[in-house]
Parts: C-alpha cells; sequence; structure tokens
C-alpha cells in the first residue's frame, strides 16, 4: 500500500503542469491558433516565477503565499510572451508553427544566456520548501489522507481548481462557444458580430497565462523550485501536446490523459520500489522512455481519428467566405 501511496503522491504533482499547459494549448487551438511555443513559454513562466522567489519569496517567511505570488508572476509573463505569437498569427497572418518552433528556440537560449550573466551558472537555484507534509484534519482521513492531503503540493489543488474552471468556461459559458465558435468557423462567428480578432487573442492570452503557469508548477513540483535553462522543462510542452491531441481537444479527457502520462514518467523513476519491476533487470533509462514511447503509440493509433477544429492554423481573413 505504501508504493501505491508513493506513486499517487508523486504522479499529481507531474500531471498537474501538463494538464495546465494541455489546456492553455486547447484553448489557443479551440480559438484558431495553433500554440506550438508551449514548451518556451513553460520554460518562460518557470524562470520568472523562480526569479522572483529568490529575490522576494525566500524572504517571506511563508512557503505558500510565496508559491502563490511567484505563480502569477509567471501566469503574467506568460501572457505577455504568448503577445508575440498572438501578434504573428493573428495580426501578420504569419505560418503559426513556424512563429512557435521559432519562440521555442528564442526562450532557452535567453534564459542560458541572463542565468550566465548574472548568476554565472544555467539556471536559476532556490532555497525554499514547498512541500506541505500533512494539511490539518483533512490528513488524517483514512486512504484518503496519506494518499492526497500528505506529502503533497498546493499546485495540485490549484491545478483541480484551474481544470474546473476549464471545464465551466468552455461549455457553460457565451465566451467558451464563441471561443469554440471561432475554431470551427470563423466567418459564421463573424456574420452573427462575434470579433474573430479578440477571440483568438484571448484563446492565446489563455494559453500563455497557463503555460507559464504550468512552467512554474514544474519548477516547483518537478525540479524541486529550481529553473534550469540548459535542461529547459524536459520536453513536457511537447508532451502537453500530446496530452491535448490525445484529450480531443476536451478538459475532461485531458486530465486523464494527463494523469496516464504522469503516472508513467512516475513510474519510470519508482522501478526500484517494486520488486516485480525491480527483479527484470531492465535499465533504468529504458524505463524513463517509456513517457515518450507512450505518446508516439498512442499519437500512432488514435490520429486518424482525432477531430481537430477545422479553423485550427489558418489566418483568419474577414474577407474570405
Amino acid at each position: 500500500m505504501s508504493v501505491v501511496y508513493y506513486l499517487i503522491q508523486n504522479t499529481l504533482p507531474v500531471a498537474i503542469p501538463l494538464l495546465l499547459v494541455a489546456l492553455g494549448g486547447m484553448f489557443a487551438e479551440r480559438s484558431g491558433v495553433i500554440n506550438l511555443a508551449l514548451e518556451g513559454t513553460m520554460l518562460w513562466g518557470a524562470f520568472f516565477g523562480c526569479l522572483f522567489t529568490l529575490f522576494v519569496g525566500q524572504n517571506m517567511g511563508n512557503a505558500q503565499v510565496a508559491l502563490i505570488l511567484a505563480a502569477i508572476v509567471s501566469a503574467v509573463m506568460g501572457i505577455v510572451f504568448s503577445l508575440a505569437l498572438s501578434f504573428a498569427a493573428i495580426n501578420m497572418s504569419a505560418d503559426q508553427t513556424i512563429v512557435g518552433t521559432a519562440l521555442n528556440m528564442l526562450v532557452p537560449g535567453a534564459v542560458l544566456l541572463t542565468s550566465k550573466m548574472f548568476f554565472n551558472s544555467d539556471g536559476i537555484t532556490t532555497n525554499i520548501t514547498y512541500y506541505i507534509k500533512k494539511v490539518p484534519v483533512l490528513g488524517d482521513i483514512p486512504v484518503i489522507g496519506p494518499m492526497f492531503f500528505q506529502k503533497t503540493y498546493i499546485t495540485v489543488y490549484i491545478g483541480f481548481i484551474i481544470l474546473a474552471i476549464s471545464i465551466f468556461v468552455f461549455y457553460k459559458t457565451k465566451f467558451g462557444l464563441r471561443l469554440r465558435a471561432c475554431g470551427e468557423h470563423p466567418q459564421a462567428a463573424d456574420s452573427v458580430g462575434i470579433n474573430v480578432y479578440k477571440m483568438r487573442y484571448a484563446g492565446v492570452s489563455i494559453s500563455g497565462l497557463l503555460g507559464g503557469l504550468g512552467g512554474y508548477f514544474y519548477a516547483v513540483g518537478v525540479m524541486d523550485g529550481n529553473c534550469n535553462g540548459h535542461t529547459g522543462v524536459a520536453g513536457f510542452g511537447f508532451l502537453a501536446l500530446a496530452v491535448m491531441i490525445f484529450g480531443q481537444w476536451k478538459p475532461e479527457k485531458i486530465f486523464f490523459a494527463a494523469l496516464f502520462f504522469a503516472f508513467l514518467r512516475t513510474l519510470a523513476y519508482s522501478v526500484a520500489l517494486i520488486p516485480f519491476l525491480d527483479n527484470l533487470g531492465i535499465n533504468q533509462a529504458y524505463y524513463k522512455m517509456l513517457p515518450y514511447v507512450a505518446t508516439m503509440v498512442v499519437l500512432a493509433f488514435t490520429s486518424k481519428n482525432s477531430r481537430a477544429p477545422k479553423a485550427e492554423g489558418i489566418p483568419y481573413d474577414k474577407g474570405s467566405r
């Protein structure tokens, strides 16, 4: 049972960044803009979140308040970063794939250069513990308490709240309906008075917000509050794209896809705790490949049935019909 507790406690902090970033990609693509820059957005958000923690958060005396403030900084910087994609894709009608790739290449270099210039290192190392040993009262609940309210991070709870908000906004609000309309048939949306350009800006901005936030949550839950420009976010941005596609651009399915990939990653780093896998004598490096191999396999079998938004990646022209 202790192994089960360990797997659950370590899967959730990994799943939450994947979930948030995949939800961000969903909002962008549902508006009609492909956001391949999620990898760069994550690192950008993680860098500024850790930077805030280094200069402000470590001196606050309350790790959870520091985390929330740093998360807000990361989210805001994610929005700022996403404006570059918005301007290029929406105003300039640039190729969204090329713009996203360029932004992904820009960020690691910028983070490395800044870190080398000011900190003489590959990234930012913070000295703050975000780990919650036990949530009062809830942590004492039998079975559920040890799984979800002991040895965990507040990022997990924030992630579930954002998931609930995303589902509500996506399915139950006029904004969500208009956003989906702009990704399916922007001309029809424009004909009923919806400003397609503004909706796409909103979709990409939400994508930047969740991408930056997910990047910082990755730094907290996976990297112990640190950010490294050399290793970046270990391909989590691209993995989030796979999670989004596997989840068919729907928030509830994205959640389960994120759990699946996060569990595989956690399993790869927990082989020594599982006698059956440990006795096989397989090198751990092969287990670490599992999430990425699973990504290729899943996409190979599901790509034919994928139902992407019809207008994604197509610059909107008011004059076309």
